[in-house]
């Protein structure tokens, strides 16, 4: 991964979206991701609506190739920027309106059912953004990756005033009663290259393959099936641990919770923030968003 140049006038913060990762236990033909969590209204979409009130230029969403189509008829080729899609008092509001582009990222075959944990579906997309934007030029590479997780339930726009300080040098995190993805929570924060590095050699080091740690070349004797591929199981505390909080930004969100489950999953269903939780108007995202027009003249009619 490349470190972009530090230009403060162009700072390309690049949002990310895992949700290629082993299955939770909710079993339904769907992704996991695509769970409700209000009335038409998506774990998904919650979190890709999180990357565009924070700041983001694009969007990077790491999911396996069966469940991609889906995905993308639920959410489309981008999503407005909510600061700037419908201002009031604009005489040509429409003018002013902010694309950020949605990109699908495959998970490579090789790492699939090896070490394509969610942890890692966030490190792939990272990688396979800064490959690809800094292709076209040096000035666009990513400067930093803002993470948001499916599975973690919280306002998005609370990272609205925060937008200036998460595109910048410094780290940013979301906490819930002081812990942070650095304790396993899926609550949104910020990365770097150097950041990336530490945690892809934390999780090749400590993932296993199919033979025994420290093996060499030639040896034959292999682990049992049970133990091999660790890396597919990692926690996100295992592996974002080296992310760097010392002089980052911490926000506090005022409730949050966890979806990773059936029972959890209920249980914020019952509660009384979930009434809080609403889908953002059409200006702000709709799947019928598409830079293909042909594809958008048909959903129009």
């Amino acid at each position: 991964m490349e470190k972009g140049p530090q230009n403060k006038h162009a700072f390309h913060l690049a949002g990310i979206v895992p949700v290629a990762g082993q299955p939770l236990d909710f079993e339904f033909p769907w992704h996991d991701c695509l769970q409700p969590i209000s009335k038409n209204y998506l774990a998904v979409e919650r979190a890709v609506m999180e990357c565009a009130w924070a700041g983001c230029e694009t969007i990077w969403i790491a999911c396996h190739n069966e469940m991609q189509p889906l995905i993308k008829h639920r959410l489309g080729d981008y999503v407005q920027d909510p600061l700037w899609a419908y201002r009031k008092f604009d005489p040509r509001p429409r003018d002013d309106q902010k694309l950020i582009p949605i990109f699908y990222v495959p998970i490579h075959p090789k790492d699939r059912d090896r070490r394509d944990c969610l942890s890692w579906g966030a490190l792939h997309a990272a990688s396979t953004a800064s490959r690809v934007v800094s292709s076209l030029s040096k000035w666009t590479t990513p400067d930093r990756y803002y993470v948001a997780f499916p599975y973690g339930v919280y306002q998005p726009s609370i990272v609205r005033e925060y937008r200036k300080r998460i595109s910048d040098t410094n780290g940013f995190f979301i906490s819930y009663n002081g812990q942070t993805v650095k304790d396993g929570k899926y609550l949104g924060f910020t990365f770097d290259a150097d950041d990336y590095s530490l945690c892809v050699k934390r999780l090749r080091e400590e993932g296993t393959g199919v033979k025994l740690p420290g093996s060499k070349k030639f040896d034959t004797e292999t682990l049992p099936i049970e133990e091999r591929w660790s890396a597919r199981f990692f926690s996100l505390d295992k592996v974002f641990q080296y992310v760097k909080i010392d002089g980052a930004v911490v926000a506090e969100t005022p409730w949050y919770h966890t979806i990773d489950s059936w029972d959890n999953l209920c249980e914020y269903l019952g509660s009384k923030e979930q009434k809080l939780m609403r889908k953002p108007p059409k200006t702000h995202l709709s799947g019928r968003f598409t830079f293909n027009r042909t594809t958008l003249e048909k959903n129009d009619n």
